[in-house]
C-alpha cells in the first residue's frame, strides 16, 4: 500500500463537478489526478481544462482510468453519478488500495452519508464534501459528519477547503439533502405551485425570487432577515401564511409533466423556458463570470474584511 501524498487530490469522476473541483485545486498548487473509467469522458475532461494544461498549473494534472491512481493521495474525492450502489462500489475498492491516512469524501448532494459508509473498514476516515455549481466559483461547501465520522477528519476537510479558498460549514447530523437542498427545494416547491395555480408566470415568479429575495439573500441570510424584520412580525405572518403554503410530500404536477415530456431544462433545450433562444443561450455564457463579479463584490465586503 503506497504512503498517502498530503497535497495529492484524487477525484473520481471527470464530468462537470470533477473538472470544476480539479481547476479549484490545481490552481491552488495542489496535484490532481483525474479518475475515470469512461476514455471519452476523460477525453472530454481533457478538451474542458485545456487552458489549465497551457501553464505551469498543467504539470500538475493529470487523467487515469484505474481507480489504483489514487492510491497514493492523502484526499480523495468522488464526483461520481448520483448512484448509491455505484458510489459504495467506488469506496470499497478505494478503501483496498489507499493508505490509512487517507481521506475519502463524496460530493454527493444528498444522498445519506451513513448509509454511503455502510461495509466500510474505516468509516471514521469519511465524510461528505459538498460542492456546488460551479464548484471552482461558488464559494460554499458543505461538510458533513456521519456518525462515526471521526472530528479530526471533518476537521482537516474543512481546514484543506479554507486554505484552497473555499467557506465550508459542518453539517453536524446526516440528513436528506442537507443544508442547502433543503432550502432551495423548499423554494421550488412553493415556486412550482404559484406556477401550477397561474397566480404568476414562471418569468415574473423567478424576478420576485431574483429581485427581492435574491439580493437580500446575498446579504443576509433568512434567519438574519426574521431578526432585521422583527420577530413578533414574522410570527404573525407565520400564524396565518403557514396553513396556506403549499406542503405536498410528492413533486408537483407541473414539473412531472415536463419531466414526462423530456422538458429537462438546459440540457434538452425546453424546461420551464426555452433555452435554445439567443437570449437564453447568451445568459447562460455570461452566467460564470457573472457568478465571479458576484462573489467578487461579495468577498470585498465581508464585515471581518474592515
Amino acid at each position: 500500500m503506497t504512503e498517502a501524498v498530503s497535497r495529492k487530490l484524487a477525484i473520481i469522476g471527470s464530468g462537470n463537478m470533477g473538472n470544476a473541483i480539479a481547476r479549484l485545486f490545481v490552481t491552488n498548487g495542489w496535484h490532481v489526478v483525474l479518475v475515470d473509467p469512461m476514455d471519452d469522458s476523460r477525453a472530454r475532461s481533457r478538451e474542458r481544462l485545456q487552458v489549465l494544461l497551457t501553464n505551469t498549473a498543467g504539470t500538475q494534472l493529470e487523467w487515469e482510468a484505474d481507480l489504483e491512481a489514487a492510491s497514493s493521495a492523502g484526499l480523495i474525492i468522488e464526483a461520481a453519478p448520483e448512484n448509491k450502489a455505484l458510489k459504495q462500489a467506488i469506496f470499497k475498492q478505494l478503501e483496498a488500495c489507499c493508505a490509512p491516512s487517507t481521506i475519502i469524501a463524496t460530493n454527493t448532494s444528498g444522498l445519506s452519508i451513513n448509509e454511503l459508509a455502510t461495509g466500510l473498514a474505516h468509516p471514521e476516515r469519511f465524510v461528505g464534501a459538498h460542492f456546488f455549481t460551479p464548484a471552482d466559483i461558488i464559494p460554499l461547501v458543505e461538510v458533513i459528519a456521519g456518525d462515526h465520522t471521526a472530528t479530526s477528519t471533518s476537521e482537516h476537510v474543512m481546514q484543506i477547503l479554507r486554505e484552497i479558498g473555499k467557506l465550508p460549514v459542518l453539517v453536524r447530523k446526516d440528513i436528506p439533502g442537507f443544508i442547502a437542498n433543503r432550502l432551495q427545494h423548499a423554494l421550488a416547491r412553493e415556486a412550482m405551485s404559484l406556477l401550477e395555480k397561474g397566480i404568476a408566470s414562471a418569468k415574473d415568479i423567478d424576478t420576485v425570487a431574483k429581485w427581492s429575495l435574491g439580493i437580500r439573500l446575498s446579504l443576509t441570510g433568512p434567519l438574519e432577515q426574521r431578526d432585521i424584520n422583527g420577530l413578533d412580525v414574522h410570527h404573525a405572518i407565520a400564524s396565518y401564511l403557514y396553513t396556506d403554503l403549499e406542503n405536498r410530500v410528492t413533486p408537483s404536477k407541473v414539473l412531472g409533466d415536463k419531466v414526462a415530456q423530456g422538458h429537462f431544462g438546459v440540457k434538452t433545450g425546453q424546461g420551464f423556458y426555452d433555452w435554445t433562444t439567443p437570449e437564453r443561450q447568451t445568459a447562460l455564457r455570461e452566467k460564470d463570470a457573472a457568478l465571479r463579479d458576484l462573489v467578487s463584490f461579495l468577498e470585498a465586503r465581508k464585515p471581518e474584511k474592515h
